[in-house]
């Protein structure tokens, strides 16, 4: 049996619902350093602004608690405490009002810490992710994996489950990262086989933003595609703002995610006798904040216009330093080259 979003189990972190057939959401995670509050509180509320629905910040120490209880008064969507080894720092978390806590509980110490760390989640209504990841394997699951594997990765993410489990605690969210795409892919494959937990997709280390996208979109992409994952993180090394912009478009590219324009234009080729590429890059900027849920199509001549893009909800195709603007196939105007994107706008603007 494979869990897709649909049948895993639904857990809240505040508001927002993860797994169980809820909307898949977009993480980020603040790259500030910890102790500067007002830098991150600012870098948050961008990311806010940018459409990201659930945000992490590491706390490393007792210091970082106030950033911690800063971006909690600053920011409406749910906020995730980082945490690593130290298991005072996340139940000092909680009580400061945390909405979800990411750490792995064999790395805390004893039973008693990790129910300690159970107990106040369950108290204060807060989901756990446990985060695997290919450099943080036990040693004695490598030695019997003869090193980093799906199989080894998704053994650690069952046995940090168990160590929750023993004291009852179930509301619970998995994530398995490599920085192997194909590794990736395969671990969140067998994981979504053999638990019934919402699942954190994300390459990690995935690189700079060109490569770290196409990363991206292939291993997260391909899963939720086929119905694995309940939300997701774009990692780059780049300004986390673009990690909730990639993610958004990924949603959109695979409709799980509506508002917005969807862009249809075709790649050019030697019938192409006006400037599309400059055409299109245009209009995508003009009509960046537009939220109209419609499918507007960017073509290069009548073959692949008013035909191919039969579908659109309106477009433009070009001529030889002409063109015209068409709904759902058909041409309603004929214009110069200079006039197509104007009117292109102004008739989304009516609709």
């Amino acid at each position: 049996m494979m869990f897709t979003n649909k049948e895993t189990k639904k857990v809240k972190a505040g508001s927002l619902e993860i797994g169980g057939g809820s909307a898949v959401s977009v993480q980020s995670m603040l790259s500030v350093p910890v102790h500067d509050i007002e830098g991150n509180v600012a870098q948050a509320l961008r990311l806010q602004n940018a459409g990201c629905d659930i945000v992490r910040v590491t706390v490393p120490d007792k210091q970082a608690l106030k950033t911690l209880e800063a971006l909690k008064k600053s920011i409406s969507i749910p906020l995730v405490a980082d945490i690593h080894f130290d298991y005072r720092l996340a139940v000092e978390s909680v009580a400061a009002g945390v909405d979800k806590v990411r750490i792995n509980p064999g790395n805390i110490g004893d039973d008693s810490k990790v129910k300690a760390v159970a107990d106040a989640c369950k108290n204060a209504g807060v989901p756990i992710r446990i985060g695997v990841n290919s450099g943080s394997l036990e040693k004695n699951i490598l030695a019997k994996y003869g090193g980093v594997t799906p199989e080894a990765l998704v053994e650690s993410g069952l046995y940090h489950i168990s160590l929750l489990e023993k004291f009852d605690f179930n509301d619970i969210v998995l994530s398995l990262k490599s920085s192997d795409t194909r590794m990736m892919y395969k671990a969140y494959e067998l994981a979504a086989e053999k638990c019934p937990y919402a699942l954190h997709l994300g390459v990690t280390e995935a690189g700079t933003e060109n490569m770290g996208v196409i990363k991206s979109a292939a291993g997260i992409g391909g899963l939720l595609l086929r119905g694995i994952g309940d939300t997701i993180r774009i990692s780059l090394t780049d300004d986390p703002v673009k990690e909730v912009e990639a993610g958004i478009k990924l949603l959109k590219a695979i409709d799980l995610r509506q508002g917005g324009i969807r862009f249809v234009s075709c790649p050019t080729c030697g019938r192409t006798r006006i400037d599309l590429i400059g055409i299109a890059k245009e209009a995508e900027k003009r009509l960046a904040g537009v939220n109209k849920d419609i499918t507007v199509a960017i073509m290069g001549c009548v073959v692949n216009g008013p035909g191919e893009a039969s579908a659109a909800d309106i477009g433009i195709a070009g001529g030889d330093g002409c063109g015209v603007l068409f709904k759902k196939g058909k041409i309603i105007k004929k214009l110069n080259e200079d006039e197509l994107l104007v009117a292109l706008c102004q008739e989304i603007e009516k609709m």
